[in-house]
């Protein structure tokens, strides 16, 4: 009875999730969800993007580049709390997902990396709100912030789409089948960003 009833609840949720990935507002959703990951929003757009993807293979690429720009753009925004509201705003952010020792840190290695550091952690599963509240902060140069980020950003997201396009069906068939798994991952991924900048930053 109880897997049965597992089965009709993941049923339910894979259903909602597709059929709001095919719906005319699902680009919207996708782009204010990057966006807002980038600066103060806990879930990564990946939620969105996968489903929207396995939904639709021919659009993979065009979905990655909605992805990949509104998460630079939503970066402005973080990187613009950073500069301007650090001491309010930034803080409040910093100090509610408790990033405050891996901020002090991450501030520092800016003056010696600077752009590299943007290039590379935007393509890891560190929170990316991290790294543009510190640039802000740190008063990077914003050419140089967008540049970087356009970099790492567009290179994670386009990655995700490639392997998804690749695989096609297997890949959806294997989100089908595995789709409470997909769920838990999404979960761990997150808290595994979060404990990276915890404990090795």
């Amino acid at each position: 009875m109880t897997a049965v009833t597992d089965t009709q609840n993941k049923s339910r949720l894979y259903q909602w999730l597709m059929r709001h990935a095919t719906s005319p507002s699902a680009r919207y959703i996708l782009a204010a969800v990057s966006f807002a990951e980038s600066s103060f929003f806990p879930l990564p757009p990946d939620f969105m993007l996968i489903p929207m993807i396995i939904a639709d293979r021919a659009k993979a690429f065009v979905l990655a580049i909605i992805c990949s720009l509104s998460s630079v753009l939503g970066g402005v925004l973080g990187y613009a709390i950073g500069y301007y509201f650090m001491n309010t705003l930034g803080q409040w952010v910093i100090d509610t997902y408790g990033l405050e020792q891996a901020f002090t840190k991450f501030q520092a290695n800016f003056h010696e990396y600077g752009f590299w550091i943007i290039a590379l952690k935007g393509l890891t599963p560190i929170p990316y709100k991290l790294v543009t509240i510190a640039s802000g902060a740190s008063q990077l140069d914003l050419g140089m912030f967008v540049l970087a980020s356009l970099i790492s950003r567009t290179g994670r997201f386009m990655m995700l789409a490639g392997v998804i396009w690749y695989f096609g069906e297997d890949a959806k068939q294997l989100f089908e089948k595995n789709f409470k798994l997909f769920t838990i991952g999404t979960i761990i991924a997150l808290l595994v960003g979060l404990l990276l900048v915890k404990f090795l930053l």
